[in-house]
């Protein structure tokens, strides 16, 4: 057997390089490349190793390892999980630095591989700096935090464990059930210790995607359903545009009349123009699409986990008048809420469905309702983003801004705050893929390098972050990275002076405005943050504007720019859109001395009552 000596790292590395996939008939890299910062726990192993491989795997430096982990997960979800990205740390403050963003591609179901630097194995010079000791378990490091947010962890304390560990890691990273992050934890001597690795190993690979078909039994169980169906509706996820599956659901709805809603994960999955989509779902749902909810017989839930702000904490679907099929490549999905699952590639269940359905249509006046419906909010969106003569515009004017700014070929970027479920109801998407937010962890922080690894994914598109001034102040070092690496975004920041979002719901459960804008919070001085002074210092172009005029301007003026531009316009904290939406299970205190959330939580009861049992 041919072998090669080389260290683990070196083995780990041009293992990684050989990973191919294929895409539109080329064979590309499966790996874009890693991101990596570099301490005392990865830059003699990992860092030797990475260099001799640069040609053909790159190394991209960034300047947050939470940042660049974002980025990476925001690539792989740009990428519909058809390419990825590695990310290596140093033990300690680096490594764990990489927890929320695992548990935000956990939540997420997006693949990444964490590799971050450990103690070392052998445990001479314990404890080494930076290595958390654990009196009662002396196999414990830092990096068991990334344990339950992994999909496989694994910590590397021989040379020759890094083959049976990749194996695992490639089976979790391209499954599309069990596909999320996987951590291969990297004890710093071994990454330099040598070992003799069979020459196989580092052949190349192409992974293509595997497309389960269903059961024979689960597909004739939910052709029944739906031809038993008076009023049935798709909720389309996220799983749609992962599967690839955005044409295959139009030609169904089409072809059988139902009407689509769509998941934050999802939208996009039909653009917004199709004459059977009608929405937004749930918690942050167009009037159309909740409408239907409310109605619907039975739900088609296709390539989404039904988390609480699609299903109106299970008050707007899983009732009893509801009868829902589970559409998913994951069991666990499939069958939430008692659904008759169907566990199936969202493209070839939807094919097959629509075989088996031949000659059946959703009855017409069901149809016709959907699109009167859908017309109806189509209105309300058009009043809601309409700019106005307000001294300070709402989020939603500043979207209709963007919106009437963006080309064909624009993406946008969005995670936390308000503006995620003001986005959900008002943005009309055009292409699969690009609207892009990131709602099921809602993760602060992630926009900017979110954005960064949407633009490695998506080259030519025009990629605009929309981003509030918190989320802003919590992770924005990655506005230096785009320039570095001339990546240019086009960033929105909206700077209503605080958590505007979750002041709103405060109010909303009776609660005293409290530690949420910055005028509520404690403080000697208020702060005057200048965001368009500090994105400049980054190396961005940046403008503050003053009104929705201004802001199309600087939005036309930066399609022209050659750098990351950032525009900031103050905005009201306390406007949103009040047409849609859905009830929300936010649990409000069954005791307090205030009027106020005695009322709050009289409301509450009363809408638990209407809900019913779980």
């Amino acid at each position: 057997m041919t072998t090669l000596r080389l260290t683990m790292a070196q083995a780990l590395t041009r293992f990684l390089a050989a990973q191919k996939t294929e895409i539109d008939g080329a064979v590309v890299p499966l790996f874009a490349g890693v991101w990596a910062i570099f301490g005392h726990g990865n830059v003699a192993g990992m860092g030797e190793a990475l260099y001799g491989v640069r040609d053909d795997l790159p190394t991209f430096r960034a300047h947050n390892e939470q940042g660049m982990a974002n980025a990476a997960v925001a690539f792989a979800k740009a990428s519909a999980r058809r390419r990825m990205m590695a990310v290596t740390t140093s033990i300690g403050p680096g490594a764990t630095n990489l927890v929320t963003s695992a548990a935000l591609a956990h939540v997420n179901r997006l693949p990444v591989l964490l590799l971050p630097g450990d103690v070392f194995a052998n445990r001479r010079p314990d404890p080494v700096l930076q290595q958390v000791e654990a009196f009662g378990d002396g196999t414990v490091s830092a990096n068991d935090c990334l344990r339950p947010v992994s999909r496989y962890f694994d910590r590397i304390t021989r040379p020759e464990q890094i083959l049976p560990a990749l194996a695992r890691a490639m089976a979790v990273l391209t499954d599309p059930a069990e596909c999320g992050p996987v951590t291969l934890a990297l004890c710093q001597d071994v990454q330099a210790e040598a070992y003799d690795y069979p020459a196989r190993v580092f052949d190349e690979t192409v992974w293509r995607p595997r497309r389960p078909r269903p059961d024979a039994d689960e597909l004739a169980a939910a052709v029944a359903l739906l031809q038993a169906a008076e009023r049935p509706l798709i909720v389309a996820g996220g799983g749609v545009l992962y599967a690839g599956a955005s044409d295959a659901l139009a030609a169904f709805a089409a072809k059988h009349g139902v009407p689509v809603a769509e998941t934050q994960a999802g939208k996009s999955s039909l653009p917004a123009d199709h004459p059977l989509n009608m929405g937004s779902i749930g918690v942050t749902g167009s009037s159309a699409a909740n409408a239907l909810a409310a109605k619907a017989d039975v739900v088609l839930a296709v390539g989404t986990r039904l988390q609480d702000f699609t299903t109106g904490s299970w008050a707007l679907l899983g009732t009893d008048a509801h009868r829902l099929i589970g559409l998913n490549v994951q069991p666990f999905d499939a069958g939430k809420h008692g659904a008759q699952p169907l566990v199936a590639d969202a493209r070839v269940g939807l094919a097959l469905l629509a075989e088996q359905l031949d000659g059946w249509q959703a009855p017409a006046a069901w149809r016709i309702a959907a699109e009167s419906g859908r017309a109806g909010w189509l209105q309300a969106v058009a009043t809601a983003t309409a700019a106005t003569n307000r001294p300070l515009p709402s989020d939603a004017e500043v979207i209709g801004a963007v919106q009437r700014a963006a080309g064909p070929s624009t993406t946008v970027v969005c995670a936390a705050g308000g503006l995620p479920g003001e986005l959900h109801k008002l943005w009309q998407a055009g292409a699969p893929g690009s609207y892009h937010l990131e709602y099921g962890y809602s993760c602060m922080g992630y926009e900017i390098a979110g954005g960064l690894g949407v633009k490695m994914a998506r080259p030519d598109d025009d990629v605009v972050v929309m981003v509030g001034d918190g989320s802003y102040l919590m992770l924005n070092s990655e506005i230096a990275t785009s320039v570095m690496m001339g990546l240019k975004l086009t960033i929105v920041v909206l700077d209503n002076r605080g958590y505007g979002c979750i002041n709103r719901l405060q109010m909303a459960t009776g609660g005293a405005n409290f530690n949420n804008l910055l005028k509520d919070a404690h403080h000697v001085a208020l702060p005057a943050v200048d965001f368009a002074a500090h994105a400049a210092a980054l190396g961005a172009i940046a403008k503050k504007v003053a009104t929705i005029g201004e802001l199309e301007a600087g939005l036309a003026e930066a399609r022209t720019a050659n750098r990351t531009t950032v525009l900031v316009i103050d905005t009201d904290p306390l406007i949103t859109t009040e047409a849609g939406g859905a009830w929300w299970d936010v649990a409000v205190p069954a005791v307090s001395e205030r009027t106020q959330v005695q009322a709050a939580r009289a409301d509450y009861e009363a809408a638990l009552a209407r809900r019913g049992p779980a």
